[in-house]
């Protein structure tokens, strides 16, 4: 089941991971922080409301956790989880050439400023999906 008190922040820089795991601590959300071998397996027991991959320097680190998020939406049918994607190049998911399943890129270096936004942003439009009712 989706939880989007969670996020899965996937990076092969443990510092990244740290960093980034550190922001969203401070949006109030709950970070699990993975390599990009571990992510995969993660996601298995997972399903967090949003997942940050941190691209690498060729925008490739993360694929297989991408093609694990795209297998979620698939049988969830739905959007979600949400994924925010590091990049070192500044661009659109379009532009960057990346999956339709990338939903928000920000350009590193990763700032609270700029993840934090979308994070809010995630936050307030989580609290309008309804709960699933007990029964």
């Amino acid at each position: 089941m989706l939880d989007f008190s969670k996020v899965l922040v996937v990076s092969r820089s443990q510092i990244n991971r740290i960093v980034v795991s550190r922001i969203i601590e401070q949006g109030g959300l709950k970070p699990v922080a993975e390599s990009p071998e571990t992510a995969p397996a993660a996601l298995t027991t997972l399903v967090p409301g949003t997942v940050v991959l941190d691209g690498g320097p060729e925008n490739s680190d993360c694929d297989a956790v991408l093609a694990g998020v795209a297998s979620i939406r698939g049988v969830a049918g739905k959007a979600s989880p949400t994924v925010i994607f590091l990049s070192n190049r500044t661009g659109t998911q379009e532009s960057l050439g990346l999956p339709r399943t990338v939903d928000y890129v920000v350009a590193k270096p990763i700032t609270p400023e700029r993840l934090q936004q979308i994070i809010e942003r995630l936050k307030h439009s989580s609290r309008s999906i309804p709960a699933p009712e007990a029964g």
